[in-house]
């Protein structure tokens, strides 16, 4: 069995994954620091912690389980954070990623799977964003990911190892079985914040600004099921082990869904209303944002198999109920601990 080093496979796009790997005869060994992963989230290898700039544990880990490749889904990947505290990001994302791709030089792997993003092309200058349209990021976030993408083309002229990098748009939805699923903390996704809302767990969604040039006056984004995602990266895989050159290729669904869209979905889904207010624009929110994966789907034959907002929101819901449920379980159990100790 073919071993995969998951890096950040404890995490949300990272399990998915981990998941879509298993299920196709690969073992994936996750590769973890635990900063916004979960261990829980860890069921279909072994997990191994770790840190992308720990050159020493990269070392040991790769030796001890000798990966045939490696996908690298370790980043911080919080926009505004990004803005704040932009050594963070460049320390971890960059650097990281500069220890890892040495780690592999050095110790002979020579195919990588690149958790990139649309954050690399900035503000659209069309719609849909092809491949060509020009990366020009306009936060430390979206440039960290870009400086990668060049050095892994340095990577391969230097030492022949090849990568293809996928550019997501927005990560969306959960496992249909519910077996894992997207959690934050802090959670800045729509999605699960507006389900927070159907939930009982948080009092309202706040839409930013419903006054933009859309159809209904909200930001429109491009959502892309995780499992697609997943589904993704081992068609990259499966395209390096038969060859293939380094490369860059959008993943998303090509089409664009609204704010509103996204609260009225959910609203039919979890049967009532959910409460709404409405904030002021937040700086540097594009109107629109649409992703083109034309190439993807042409070269590698990868399609998106949930292509609704509501099939993907419903299964966000269905893990945002089991969550729901585990949380009741878990309190319970405690009350019924505490009761015992108490009778000791």
């Amino acid at each position: 069995m073919k071993k995969i080093l998951v890096t950040g496979g404890a995490g949300y796009i990272g399990s998915h994954t981990c998941k879509v790997l298993h299920e196709n005869g690969y073992l994936p060994v996750v590769y973890d620091n635990l900063v916004y992963g979960h261990e829980w989230a860890v069921k279909w290898g072994p997990f191994e912690h770790g840190d992308t700039n720990d050159r020493q544990r990269l070392d040991e880990v790769i030796q001890k389980h000798k990966p045939s490749a490696v996908m690298h889904f370790a980043a911080y990947a919080y926009v505004g954070e990004s803005v704040e505290n932009p050594g963070k990001y460049y320390q971890n994302n960059v650097s990281g990623t500069v220890t890892l791709l040495e780690a592999m030089r050095d110790n002979g792997i020579g195919k990588f799977v690149f958790s990139s993003t649309c954050a690399t092309y900035g503000e659209p200058q069309t719609i849909p964003i092809s491949e060509s349209h020009p990366q020009l990021p306009i936060n430390p976030y979206g440039a960290s990911k870009l400086m990668i993408e060049r050095i892994l083309q340095d990577f391969d002229v230097a030492h022949q190892l090849r990568s293809i990098s996928l550019r997501y748009f927005n990560a969306a939805g959960a496992d249909p079985d519910a077996e894992i699923g997207e959690d934050h903390h802090p959670e800045t996704h729509l999605i699960p914040l507006v389900l927070d809302v159907a939930a009982g767990t948080r009092e309202h969604i706040t839409v930013y600004g419903d006054d933009y040039d859309t159809p209904d006056g909200t930001c429109v984004r491009d959502y892309i099921h995780v499992t697609d995602l997943a589904s993704a990266h081992l068609l990259a895989l499966n395209a390096l082990e038969e060859g293939a050159m380094t490369t860059a290729y959008n993943l998303g669904n090509g089409k664009g869904f609204s704010v509103k869209e996204v609260i009225n979905v959910a609203q039919s889904i979890a049967g009532h209303d959910i409460s709404v207010e409405i904030g002021p624009r937040r700086a540097g929110d594009p109107p629109s944002l649409v992703g083109n994966a034309e190439l993807i789907q042409n070269e590698l034959d990868w399609s998106p198999g949930f292509t609704s907002l509501n099939s993907i929101l419903k299964t966000a819901w269905a893990w945002q109920k089991r969550q729901k449920k585990v949380s009741q379980f878990s309190s319970e159990c405690k009350a019924v601990s505490g009761k015992n100790d108490q009778k000791k």
